[in-house]
């Protein structure tokens, strides 16, 4: 299992950011910048975008390579504006993943869906990922959303994400470490969003903690 914790002195380098790997995000208990469904196109996920989430702007276009996938389980909520805003939630969370894969630590659609902090401290992070030549495998599981819509353009949302079957991976030789890490392989998300002008709902903080008790079993 790789946590999606890079190498001590990797990590060092982003404190600013989550610690969430490609599922976008930085270092633990820090605040992120990193995402995400409106939802991700490529490879299926449990949760579809709703129309009115797809519609309101055009969205970018986020595919994750084979062997790669995150899972969004019970994503949709029945509620359209709750679900729109765990939409873009998702799609959050797979632009930093993509961005790390692509190694490219400027993308436009982390942008895109990250403003503020959350955007800096996932920059900083996807550079981490470079600087220590590694980028991930596998498949992230994101569960058990808890959404808060406080007015027509500010929302919360709390999750859950479980990495014990993501590792790490050698962007040079492509050697996979599946090795134990020794973490716990859940991390609890915290988020705080804004709604755009074009009605996209992008994530401007986010703080984590890994092996607490709510995600963990």
């Amino acid at each position: 299992m790789k946590g999606r914790s890079l190498p001590i002195a990797a990590a060092a380098t982003a404190t600013a950011a989550l610690l969430l790997t490609a599922c976008g995000g930085g270092d633990d208990n820090s605040q992120d910048s990193d995402n995400i469904p409106g939802t991700y196109i490529g490879r299926p996920t449990t949760a579809s975008p709703s129309a009115s989430a797809t519609a309101s702007a055009d969205r970018p276009r986020i595919t994750l390579p084979k062997g790669v996938e995150n899972k969004f389980e019970n994503w949709e909520t029945g509620d359209p504006s709750q679900d729109a805003v765990l939409s873009d939630v998702a799609q959050a969370v797979n632009a930093v993943d993509n961005a790390i894969l692509k190694g490219d630590a400027d993308s436009a659609t982390i942008a895109y869906y990250r403003q503020g902090e959350a955007l800096a401290s996932a920059q900083t992070w996807i550079q981490a990922w470079l600087d220590a030549d590694l980028t991930w495998t596998g498949v992230t599981r994101y569960f058990n959303p808890g959404i808060k819509v406080a007015d027509e353009d500010t929302a919360a949302v709390v999750y859950c994400a479980d990495e014990s079957k993501a590792f790490n991976k050698d962007r040079t030789t492509g050697k996979v470490d599946d090795s134990p890490s020794g973490e716990s392989p859940y991390v609890t998300y915290s988020t705080q969003l804004k709604k755009n002008s074009e009605g996209v709902w992008q994530t401007t903080e986010v703080q984590s903690k890994r092996g607490d008790g709510t995600c963990a079993p």
